[in-house]
């Protein structure tokens, strides 16, 4: 992505959660299903790194820092004003100081400059990559910031294969406005990273959930 683009981007996911933002979390915790089980599945070492990638309103960083008290984590995001959120829902948890955050652009960051870290134990995409315009691309440059043993999690819209077509019609049509696009090939890209990818559809593929190594 060039420079121009990358701004281009950040610029326009500002002015869509400037406002917004302030009641994202109140009004998409009844939509964006599977977040707290992939929370609860990364299950990292002790002493060890998590990274989320689009991590918005720092929601899920902070229930990740709930769940796992020794654990160094790190967020990045493209848009500034999701970050002003972020680091004042971390200082409000009171675990800002475990917490660094940089605004990036997911497909070619260079988490060393920005974090102080190379590789991740957990990395994990929360709802993020179906606004991720080259969202292949930003799972290939995850996988390749994985310690050894690391694991990449990926939670994130379906194709509503078990419900009503006009259902899926309707969601689809609506998450257009937000700039989201649920990815059809998402298990085959996973398998693609690694054949051994854990792949599972949840309430009748309203969500799907992926892990990889």
């Amino acid at each position: 992505m060039s420079i121009n683009s990358l701004a281009e981007q950040g610029d326009a996911m500002d002015r869509m959660y400037r406002f917004q933002r302030h009641i994202y979390d109140a009004s998409r915790r009844y939509y964006l299903l599977g977040r707290e089980e992939l929370l609860d599945r990364l299950k990292p070492p002790g002493g060890g790194s998590v990274l989320e990638i689009g991590c918005g309103t720092g929601r899920n960083l902070v229930g990740v820092a709930a769940r796992f008290p020794h654990t160094r984590l790190f967020g990045i995001d493209i848009s500034q004003e999701m970050l002003k959120s972020a680091s004042t829902a971390l200082n409000k948890a009171g675990c800002s100081d475990r917490v660094r955050l940089a605004c990036a652009d997911a497909t070619d960051f260079n988490p060393l400059s920005l974090l102080g870290q190379q590789h991740f134990d957990r990395i994990y995409f929360s709802y993020t990559l179906s606004m991720i315009p080259d969202w292949q691309k930003a799972l290939r440059h995850a996988q390749a910031l994985l310690s050894p043993a690391g694991e990449l999690h990926v939670v994130d819209f379906g194709q509503c294969e078990g419900l009503p077509v006009v259902f899926k019609h309707l969601l689809f049509r609506w998450l257009k406005q937000f700039h989201v696009t649920p990815r059809a090939t998402l298990e085959k890209e996973c398998a693609q990273l690694n054949p051994a990818a854990q792949f599972d559809s949840m309430y009748r593929g309203y969500a799907w959930r992926c892990a990889l190594s």
